[in-house]
């Protein structure tokens, strides 16, 4: 009496739909791609040049420590670095708490 009949709707076109459901996940496909050029992309470059700074450092090489010591390379053996601080006191630091090459002549005679 006070209620009304619910009906069935008809099934729409088959391509419609697709085509529906394919620009509804569009926006979210674009924020995908745009955070990997933005985002992951370049952290990977970072981690890239990171690494062969790592194998590439050697003796005599002046460095910046993640704690923020200067200091001269050395000595070199698998994962850890020894590094001059100052005259006659050397560290010893894992090669991952280097973060900085300077360039030759940047830290002074100590």
């Amino acid at each position: 009496m006070f209620i009304s009949n619910a009906y069935a709707q008809t099934a729409g076109a088959g391509a419609a739909g697709l085509m529906g459901n394919l620009t509804s996940f569009l926006p979210i496909i674009l924020m995908f791609v745009v955070l990997y050029f933005l985002m992951i992309r370049p952290q990977m470059k970072r981690q890239k040049e990171q690494k062969a700074m790592m194998d590439a450092l050697g003796k005599g090489d002046e460095v910046v420590t993640s704690g923020g010591l200067l200091g001269k390379v050395t000595k070199v053996v698998d994962n850890y670095v020894t590094v001059e601080i100052a005259e006659g006191t050397e560290v010893v630091v894992l090669k991952t708490a280097i973060t900085t090459l300077l360039p030759k002549g940047t830290v002074k005679t100590m």
